[in-house]
């Protein structure tokens, strides 16, 4: 974490933990160098931030483009190691660059369901995801959000008080897809870009709602 990213980090960290009273379950299966993709649920404006504050190193967060348009705000931006994105969080140029930071080593976080929740409940998962996976060579964290609907969903204005808490999964490999994909068809590349998404998803769903007895650090 450099300086400035290390300062957000603990401002974040001491907002969660005492307006929002957050847990974090087994943070430590987030390796703590090299490249990971961290896939997480998408509830609240609060997941990125919520999900890297429970971990002990720099994450690259994604942001649209447009906002690294303002002088302070886009220097704010640049180091605390966000990704520019279109509007849609695709394209050519986000998919680079998010395959460059993990290729340096750095941890992404990505969302594969693509926009907020409307409801509270968990989303199918776009195959964007898959694609992004299938490119690199970086093992998936799955990770889920609890209570961040309820603090400051789709449905609220400003952020209320509610408990979070955060629980990262066993991470996920995709060896085998990944080397099928490098002589496969291309209708069949499709079909594991989905696969790919929904073996996420489905990762993030089994992470059930925490017990006192886990260990919350």
């Amino acid at each position: 974490m450099n300086p400035i990213y290390y300062l957000g980090w603990i401002s974040f960290r001491l907002l969660f933990r005492f307006y929002f009273r957050a847990r974090y379950c087994n943070p430590e299966r987030v390796p703590r160098h090299g490249p990971v993709i961290l896939a997480c649920n998408h509830a609240s404006f609060l997941d990125p931030m919520l999900v890297g504050s429970g971990l002990r190193r720099g994450i690259n967060y994604l942001a649209r483009e447009n906002l690294f348009r303002f002088p302070v705000m886009g220097w704010v931006l640049h180091r605390w190691q966000v990704v520019p994105v279109d509007r849609e969080g695709g394209g050519a140029a986000g998919l680079k660059a998010i395959l460059d930071r993990l290729l340096a080593g750095g941890a992404i976080i990505l969302f594969p369901e693509g926009t907020r929740t409307r409801d509270g409940q968990l989303q199918a998962a776009r195959a964007g995801i898959g694609l992004a996976v299938i490119k690199s060579t970086a093992p998936v964290v799955p990770a889920r959000t609890f209570g961040a609907f309820n603090a400051y969903g789709r449905h609220l204005r400003w952020p209320r008080p509610h408990r979070l808490t955060v629980k990262y999964g066993s991470p996920l490999l995709f060896e085998q897809l990944r080397a099928e994909a490098k002589t496969c068809s291309r209708a069949r590349l499709k079909e594991i870009y989905s696969q790919v998404a929904g073996e996420i998803m489905a990762a993030i769903t089994r992470l059930e709602p925490f017990e006192d007895k886990e260990r919350f650090p």
